[in-house]
């Protein structure tokens, strides 16, 4: 922080504390400003991460800001107008539209400082009739977007001038995501937890069962190198899609591998999967807004493979930290597929080498959290 120069007190307003990457990317700034000595603050619904906001000493205020019905989203913008007030917030950083709304309202009437960040593609709807409502977050004195998908999203979608927004990519916390951090007995009892065998290559795709990750791509592609030895596991809750999750398991039945296949609803230690891979992949049918998983895999020196869409194509230097295959083409799939487990041991370490300092050297939580504070105060030294 420079000198001479009022330090922000932030407000961060969100839907919900459960898990994803909203809520993560909340905790880190959350965790690096109080690191830094400089008050903030959360707003939202509440959820399962709350602990996590505890342990850091940040309070965080429970307001129904997940709701859609704008008569409460007002009611919760006189209520964030009240916290505003009392506890000296200068700057109110908005993370999803409907609490959105009621923050930028609040920051109206006190006259503080509002700054956005633009998490993904929000749908725009029939006759894009959900293009208001999306707009709100466009209204920030700075727009953050986490990718430069995104960035172009938002030029082309609401007209935003470049000068508006800041390029603020998503991160890996280098902590958890670390091949020492790792021990063995975390990855023996996963893989005794789950009876995933040890003497087979290992494919893992890690993401909420939902046709646009692409868990169907991605057993068409497994069938076409059956010959191949192989042992995927597919790692997501279907969060009540059931009907999707049987057709996934009925296509596993179809092609024969029933064998070679498992099912995981849910992995607590994540960085431990990822370290019993040999490959990771990231094959979303539609375009990531940043995408999590490409660049932990890279972190950790995995071999990642990805859909040459969305926000994998700023994290994956083809070739170099690994490889991208052509969007929802299973054939340009199996054939990556086979160059990754045919890597020689010298050719992954190689690569795993690049993929690692491609992470450090762009997408840490030290220069998420950098870039961000730059916003902050730029803001806050803005007439």
């Amino acid at each position: 922080m420079e000198k001479n120069k009022e330090k922000p007190v932030v407000l961060q307003v969100l839907p919900e504390m459960n898990q994803g990457g909203v809520e993560l990317g909340t905790i880190e700034i959350a965790s690096e400003l109080q690191k830094r000595g400089i008050t903030n603050y959360v707003a939202s619904q509440g959820g399962r991460m709350e602990p996590s906001l505890e342990r850091l000493k940040v309070r965080h205020f429970t307001l129904p800001l997940k709701t859609k019905n704008i008569f409460k989203m007002w009611i919760n913008s006189l209520r964030l107008a009240a916290i505003i007030k009392k506890y000296g917030i200068t700057i109110v950083h908005a993370r999803s539209r409907a609490p959105a709304w009621s923050a930028y309202w609040a920051a109206k009437r006190c006259g503080v400082h509002f700054v956005t960040t633009f998490h993904g593609t929000y749908g725009l709807g029939p006759k894009g009739i959900k293009k208001f409502y999306n707009k709100v977050m466009t209204f920030g004195e700075k727009v953050i977007a986490i990718s430069e998908h995104i960035k172009k999203h938002i030029m082309e979608n609401y007209g935003v001038p470049e000068e508006k927004i800041r390029l603020v990519h998503r991160c890996v916390n280098m902590e958890n995501f670390d091949v020492d951090h790792i021990s063995a007995e975390r990855m023996i009892k996963l893989i005794e937890d789950n009876e995933i065998p040890e003497d087979k290559p290992i494919i893992t795709l890690i993401g909420r069962l939902t046709n646009w990750k692409g868990q169907k791509l991605l057993l068409n592609a497994l069938n076409k190198i059956k010959d191949e030895e192989f042992f995927c596991l597919l790692i997501g809750d279907d969060q009540g899609r059931v009907k999707y999750s049987d057709e996934l398991k009925e296509m596993v039945k179809k092609f024969g591998i029933e064998d070679r296949v498992m099912f995981i609803r849910n992995v607590s230690d994540v960085p431990a999967a990822m370290m019993i891979s040999d490959v990771v992949l990231s094959t979303s049918i539609e375009p990531e807004a940043f995408g999590r998983i490409a660049i932990e895999g890279q972190a950790m020196g995995r071999i990642v493979v990805a859909s040459n869409i969305g926000g994998s194509r700023e994290t994956v230097i083809d070739g170099v930290t690994g490889r991208l295959f052509e969007n929802n083409n299973p054939d340009d799939l199996a054939e990556k597929l086979r160059w990754a487990l045919h890597l020689h041991t010298e050719e992954k370490q190689k690569i795993g080498a690049a993929a690692v300092k491609n992470v450090k050297e762009h997408f840490t939580k030290q220069i998420m959290c950098d870039k961000t504070l730059e916003v902050y105060n730029e803001v806050l030294n803005s007439k």
